[in-house]
């Protein structure tokens, strides 16, 4: 049997909790991590942010230049980390074989659940569904043979996107 490996890579991940539990951040810049003033970095950076080269690990103070209409907000990791709970809970519907890489990200082996679910992105695409069924936040997946593949495949077509990797 040949392996199956999925990427579930969650888009934006803590920008888009920010953006889902406040309205009124929907379609704006939305920048979390240190404020533009302050010494430190940009945890993670909206879509919206993004068009303006705002991305993770940058520095605040750059962020703010690149960016000044951002949305600067404090990361509230104890909340970010109740919904990753949910979502590693939704993979594990799928196969117990998860290899957590952060909150917001994890490998899946699947081989053994596609008789139970389908084919690789048939899987890919239920857990897509299930994601923002029950979260309202979207993930990307890549589908491979294996993880560099799979990961590589992930971030193709972000955000909201499903990959198969060619054999």
């Amino acid at each position: 049997m040949e392996r199956v490996i999925l990427h579930v890579d969650m888009d934006a991940f803590y920008a888009a909790i920010e953006q889902r539990d406040r309205p009124e951040l929907r379609g704006r810049p939305v920048i979390v991590g240190a404020a533009p003033d302050k010494r430190g970095v940009v945890a993670a950076a909206s879509y919206e942010a993004r068009r303006f080269g705002v991305h993770s690990a940058m520095p605040s103070r750059e962020a703010g230049r690149l960016c000044p209409q951002g949305v600067f907000l404090p990361p509230d990791m104890a909340h970010y980390e109740e919904v990753s709970r949910g979502i590693m809970a939704i993979l594990e519907r799928f196969t117990p074989l998860i290899e957590p890489m952060s909150l917001d990200e994890a490998f899946l082996d699947v081989s053994g659940a596609q008789r139970l679910f389908g084919s690789g992105p048939e899987i890919g695409r239920r857990i897509k569904e299930a994601i923002l069924a029950e979260t309202g936040l979207t993930a990307s997946v890549g589908v491979a043979s294996n993880k560099f593949l799979a990961k590589l495949a992930s971030d193709l077509e972000k955000p909201d996107g499903l990959t198969v990797a060619p054999r």
